[in-house]
């Protein structure tokens, strides 16, 4: 009986940026928006042979009670200026932007990639998101926003008029005029014409094809709709789901859904976002991912978080006091405004009493409270430890491998790389060098134009 070949493990960086994974307070954070911190970040993952570094996406700063949530003071700079000046100082790390496909617009978009995956070689990523709450809309002369329903059919027409514009150039032959030793292209090359529910264009997109024919392609989206985008469009699927059992039912579910958009299982790779506590032992690390957890969690942040459910002003109640008695406020008017308006808790009179009876139960303040539900660390451990779970996950296909948010920046992945990566390479399971010169050779993914017709239709 022949064993299952091991996997191999994509592994890739969060800039952590402007995040609650953060810790601010810590000696070696260092700067949010400064060159030098998205650099080191991004020299680090390469030297860790990463297959690429993930920035995310910001349209608007949020605002709470009608003031800046404290974590984006620092602001949110532009992704692909920040991508391109990275290509720059990088050669082999690929390079991936969150681009909103709801406030943009396809020739503008496919523009910017393709002159990034020239820029870089062939390194480009796009994740392609939609917008909901028209607080970000305001900033865009749309403005509002567009039900769920209608923000992924325009993402997918979206998406769909941007690969007719990097195709469009596809099959092309530049040709010499002999009489005067002008190269010449055939006047179609780069003609595209679209008409569609959302997009009605026509023209000459004026960039050549890029050195993937089309940039890497990944989604994020945890909704039906959301997994029937990335079945049917996507590369590579972001995933929440960071728990074994969490992501082997994720994986099974969008793998799946494969089959009828005629695509195989390897052309889709799924990426969970995992933190982890990195020590020399397992007890330091359960120490240090507990010390974490409190330092993300400070006194205004414990209100502020307890103020996404309640829908209040909680601001007079005292974050190592008693969880409010009074219930949430369930109307429509909303505390929180852009990114953090969105609601994490269903049924915010349900949480709330479950909460009370947790903080009861155990005698915990509000901000004990926000500690023990939050976010835990996915990997905890020595290296040799997480080296190993992250090993486990993958090969019982809870995922491809992982999308990781250390907790400091820009010095929070080193020990990461210098410990854990040379673990995974001595089991054979995470590459030494390089496979080729492409974002799709990390990613073991095949170039647009080697994909069959039927499949190019498909997808």
């Amino acid at each position: 009986m022949t064993s299952k070949p091991l996997k191999q493990i994509h592994l890739a960086a969060h800039f952590p940026g402007v995040n609650n994974t953060t810790v601010w307070s810590d000696p070696k954070a260092g700067s949010h928006i400064e060159f030098s911190s998205f650099a080191h970040f991004a020299q680090t993952a390469e030297r860790a042979k990463f297959d690429f570094l993930f920035l995310a996406e910001g349209l608007r700063l949020r605002e709470q009670g009608g003031k800046i949530y404290d974590l984006d003071v620092v602001g949110r700079p532009d992704t692909f200026t920040i991508l391109a000046a990275l290509a720059a100082v990088t050669e082999h790390l690929g390079l991936t932007g969150t681009i909103n496909s709801t406030f943009n617009e396809p020739y503008e978009v496919a523009r910017q990639f393709a002159s990034l995956d020239h820029l870089s070689g062939g390194r480009a990523a796009w994740n392609v998101v939609t917008s909901w709450d028209a607080f970000t809309g305001e900033n865009f002369r749309r403005g509002g926003f567009l039900p769920q329903d209608e923000r992924y059919s325009r993402a997918k027409e979206f998406l769909a008029t941007a690969n007719e514009l990097f195709d469009s150039w596809h099959g092309d032959e530049i040709l010499a005029d002999q009489a005067t030793g002008v190269f010449l292209r055939d006047a179609k090359a780069g003609s595209f014409v679209h008409t569609g529910q959302h997009f009605d264009i026509h023209g000459q997109f004026n960039v050549p094809r890029s050195p993937q024919g089309r940039p890497v392609i990944f989604q994020a989206g945890d909704s039906d709709e959301g997994r029937e985008f990335a079945a049917s469009s996507a590369d590579a699927i972001f995933s929440r789901y960071a728990t074994l059992e969490g992501g082997q039912a994720f994986y099974t579910d969008v793998k799946n859904r494969l089959a009828k958009f005629g695509r195989r299982h390897d052309q889709l790779l799924i990426l969970p976002a995992a933190t982890f506590a990195l020590a020399d032992t397992d007890a330091e690390a359960e120490e240090l991912a507990r010390e974490v957890r409190r330092q993300q969690v400070s006194g205004a942040t414990a209100i502020k978080h307890l103020e996404f459910v309640w829908n209040r002003d909680l601001s007079s109640y005292d974050p190592e006091g008693p969880v409010p008695d009074v219930d949430p406020d369930v109307s429509d008017h909303h505390i929180a405004k852009g990114r953090a308006q969105v609601r994490m808790y269903r049924d915010p009179l349900a949480t709330a009493r479950e909460w009370r009876e947790l903080a009861a139960a155990n005698n915990w303040s509000i901000r004990d409270l926000v500690i023990h539900t939050g976010n835990r660390q996915n990997f905890v451990g020595s290296p040799a430890t997480i080296a190993r779970t992250i090993n486990e996950y993958v090969q019982a296909d809870a995922s491809d491998g992982f999308i990781l948010v250390p907790h400091i920046t820009p010095t929070g992945l080193d020990d990461f790389a210098d410990k854990v990566v040379p673990l995974l390479q001595e089991q054979g399971v995470f590459r030494t060098e390089y496979e080729g010169p492409t974002l799709r050779d990390h990613l073991g993914l095949a170039h647009p134009d080697q994909v069959s017709d039927d499949e190019r239709t498909a997808s």
